[in-house]
């Protein structure tokens, strides 16, 4: 099992710009956070997880493995758009599966090239591919390529524990990348309390 690579320098950086966040980081202690390099798997798994609760992602993520075998493009190229959806999904989402799949085969997205992309460029690029916003881009920064610098002003936990931290009512998006700059350049660390406190732990 992978996690994001993560040391006391990141912590203790973000300690020292942001006591408030400190004091949460020496209440949590260190993270483990689950990661997986391979893009392309992962980024199948983040289509299936959304909109679902984890429980369900895992068990309709376990039905497709024992359809296809390994997640790759070609064992997803090989089934019917219908049997994916038997998996437990709608047939809106099973299609963009297939769509990523083909994406990856004829080389229109090349995944294992993303790596060599910077954050921006990397974004530019999944978000081509249909049910890829923006989010799910930046989450497969942070999970899969576990780039350093991922604040996500997208995701709702995030934002969630910003508000809940600083007290703040309404989170605008001038006053959100003024957290971004304070973490800078360890944002993806500070993500990964945020989503902790988020979750009440």
């Amino acid at each position: 099992m992978n996690y994001f690579k993560y040391t006391e320098k990141e912590t203790e950086h973000l300690k020292k710009r942001d006591p408030i966040l400190g004091a949460e980081i020496d209440r949590i202690g260190m993270i483990k956070r689950e990661v997986e390099p391979d893009v392309f798997t992962s980024l199948i798994s983040s289509i299936i997880s959304q909109q679902i609760s984890t429980k369900a992602a895992i068990t309709v993520k376990e039905r497709l493995v024992q359809l296809i075998g390994p997640i790759t493009p070609e064992n997803i190229e090989k089934v019917e758009l219908e049997s994916i959806q038997q998996c437990g999904m709608s047939l809106r989402k099973a299609g963009y599966i297939k769509g990523i799949a083909k994406s990856a085969i004829t080389k229109t997205i090349d995944f294992g090239n993303l790596h060599k992309l910077s954050d921006e460029e990397v974004i530019e690029e999944l978000v081509k591919l249909k049910g890829v916003g923006e989010w799910t881009a930046q989450m497969m920064l942070i999970h899969s390529l576990q780039r350093p610098n991922i604040l996500s002003s997208k995701d709702l936990g995030i934002r969630r524990s910003i508000m809940k931290l600083y007290n703040i009512e309404d989170l605008t998006e001038t006053e959100f990348q003024k957290y971004r700059e304070t973490y800078s350049p360890h944002c993806t660390v500070a993500s990964l309390y945020l989503w902790e406190i988020s979750s009440g732990k």
